[in-house]
């Protein structure tokens, strides 16, 4: 079973611009900023902690964090090169951890790629698209899965960009396939976040999203109701009763008992067949500033992980 935490290299995926004077402490993070936020250190004390809490996934979101041969201008002051990354690579592999590369394309997280966030659904976007996805492919030596983010393309969620953009009717979900395409053309296989379920209903989900995708359907609330429970906690329903493979994600970004209450309501919902695992996600830089979230949401899913025994059918 997946066991798995998203890791962040990049954190250029929010708001686009760097923080303004007097921008709160709180929302100074989610601001863009030209150089990387990894401290060396933390990264690989976090490898060392997931490999003994028994994890065996780092999902990593690369973005901008790397300077890429087909378009080095897209990386940050201070990315690592492709040896660091591939030394990184080795290191996680060394402990049982397998690297999987994250590239969110969504209009609302794709700050990482510069000038081409403003360029979205162009030829000149499914060309650098299409590079960066082959790439990393390479880079990673062939991953299992490629997470393409595409979750939060909503006005409400840019509201505090100074470009937003939001693709509507048919083209989310042709430029969704066409990064999906992409990734398998190169050898893997799509992961996507889940909430355009919520939105959609399940008719044009159904249509429109391939069934070869995993999904992780992702919810940080604590309650998890029977009945006239919300979208964000039925859809681990759906995506079972559609066919869909799930990774579930939860966070300790809200409260600690999200991730195990999470983790029981899915072995409960999702059959063995299609509950490939779990991804924790603290959704912090990987700062020492954050150096006791990370390693607290590290042990918070190690205890869920222990526990979770899927059964060999859902009623």
């Amino acid at each position: 079973m997946i066991r798995a935490n998203l890791l962040h290299l990049s954190y250029n995926m929010w708001r686009d611009t760097e923080p303004p004077a007097g921008c709160p402490d709180s929302e100074r993070d989610i601001h863009y900023r030209p150089s990387l936020r990894c401290d060396h250190a933390l990264w690989r004390e976090c490898i060392g902690r997931m490999s003994d809490a028994g994890m065996n996934m780092a999902v990593i979101d690369v973005g901008d964090g790397v300077r890429y041969a087909r378009h080095p201008e897209i990386a940050v002051a201070g990315a690592w090169t492709v040896p660091q990354l591939r030394d990184e690579l080795a290191c996680c592999r060394d402990h049982g951890i397998e690297p999987i590369p994250k590239l969110n394309f969504s209009a609302c997280h794709d700050a990482w790629l510069g000038e081409c966030s403003r360029k979205v659904s162009t030829p000149e976007y499914y060309t650098v698209c299409r590079d960066l996805i082959e790439e990393t492919v390479r880079l990673f030596d062939g991953p299992r899965f490629f997470h393409l983010g595409m979750d939060e393309e909503t006005y409400a969620h840019q509201t505090r960009f100074r470009y937003a953009v939001v693709r509507h009717a048919d083209l989310w979900w042709e430029d969704l396939n066409f990064l999906v395409q992409r990734v398998e053309d190169a050898g893997s296989r799509a992961w996507v976040w889940s909430d355009v379920l919520w939105h959609c209903g399940r008719d044009v989900f159904s249509r429109n999203m391939p069934r070869t995708v995993l999904q992780s359907n992702w919810y940080y609330d604590v309650k998890f109701p029977e009945h006239d429970a919300p979208d964000a906690v039925n859809a681990f329903a759906w995506l079972e009763e559609m066919g869909y493979q799930q990774a579930p994600t939860g966070s300790t970004w809200s409260s600690r008992e999200n991730y195990p209450l999470l983790v029981a309501h899915c072995v409960r919902h999702v059959s063995q067949a299609n509950l490939l695992g779990f991804m924790m996600a603290d959704w912090r830089p990987m700062t020492d500033r954050w150096r006791s979230v990370h390693l607290d949401a590290i042990a918070v899913a190690s205890a869920a992980h222990r526990d979770a025994v899927p059964p060999t059918d859902v009623s």
